[in-house]
């Protein structure tokens, strides 16, 4: 049985203001698997990118606890305290890639803040230019391609650091629906290809339904786990558009309308 790389135990937390208090989870409680692409939705509002924000670091629970069970391979370093944590890279809605510098630099930068800018990490981050379709791209700023190719420089700039987990917070949200089909497959199968870790919070549910190997449907705040349901397309092809097409997909479809339609009384569903 594979062990989970990540365990979320009894987390809570809470927004504070001077108007007061507002809870946001409430006893979140999963595991993720080694090389699991996980999914989260749930009605606007409801935590998912606080949730997000818990596992990278950036905010400490109320209570509750983020484990990293221990990694065979850092046993016998007994003496890390940093032994039980893995490498973690975070994918945002906006790819943040700094106008000023090339699509090369800005795929290097968290090389050079780490300072970790070596021949072998430069070769490998033209590799995967190479391997996405950005190497005759590699010297042109941000400003001169499209949302999808600087969603791919974003996600190489993340890979290039080679995290164990990868944290996406709706990374497809600013793109055309086209460009979204397109760069979801390219990502995914990047993901899947590097047998990555990830957790992908979404408002779509097409997307997460073709996208993830299991889903987790949060209630409205302060979130619950309101259901864990795991996917089981049975397609052939990899690409989100031939994941719809699979018998599952639609009975999938439904069955998570209803589950977030009863938290924030949405209308009945269109056809997908």
């Amino acid at each position: 049985m594979t062990q989970p790389i990540l365990e979320l135990n009894d987390i809570c937390y809470s927004y504070h203001s001077l108007k007061g208090e507002t809870d946001a989870l409430s006893h979140i409680s999963f595991q993720v698997k080694k090389g699991e692409f996980l999914a989260i939705v749930g009605p606007s509002g409801c935590g998912k990118s606080t949730l997000l924000s818990i596992i990278f670091g950036l905010i400490a629970p109320e209570s509750g606890e983020v484990h990293f069970p221990r990694d065979a391979r850092n046993e016998e370093d007994e003496h890390s305290q940093l032994k039980n944590y893995p490498r973690i890279g975070y994918m945002l809605q906006h790819d943040h890639l700094l106008e000023w510098r090339t699509i090369y630099k800005n795929v290097i930068l968290g090389l050079e803040i780490n300072h970790q800018v070596t021949p072998e990490k430069t070769a490998r981050a033209m590799e995967l230019l190479k391997d996405y379709g950005l190497y005759k791209f590699k010297d042109k700023k941000p400003g001169e391609l499209s949302g999808g190719m600087k969603q791919r420089a974003a996600l190489i700039r993340t890979l290039i650091l080679d995290p164990e987990i990868l944290l996406l917070d709706e990374p497809f949200s600013a793109l055309d629906y086209q460009t979204r089909l397109s760069v979801s497959s390219d990502i995914c199968s990047i993901i899947r290809s590097a047998k990555k870790t990830a957790i992908l919070v979404t408002h779509d549910l097409s997307e997460a339904i073709s996208l993830a190997d299991r889903i987790l449907v949060l209630s409205k705040r302060p979130a619950t786990i309101k259901c864990d349901i795991p996917i089981h397309l049975t397609v052939t092809g990899t690409s989100p558009l031939a994941s719809r097409n699979a018998p599952e997909y639609q009975g999938y479809f439904n069955q998570l309308w209803k589950e977030i339609s009863d938290e924030s009384h949405m209308p009945t569903p269109p056809d997908d």
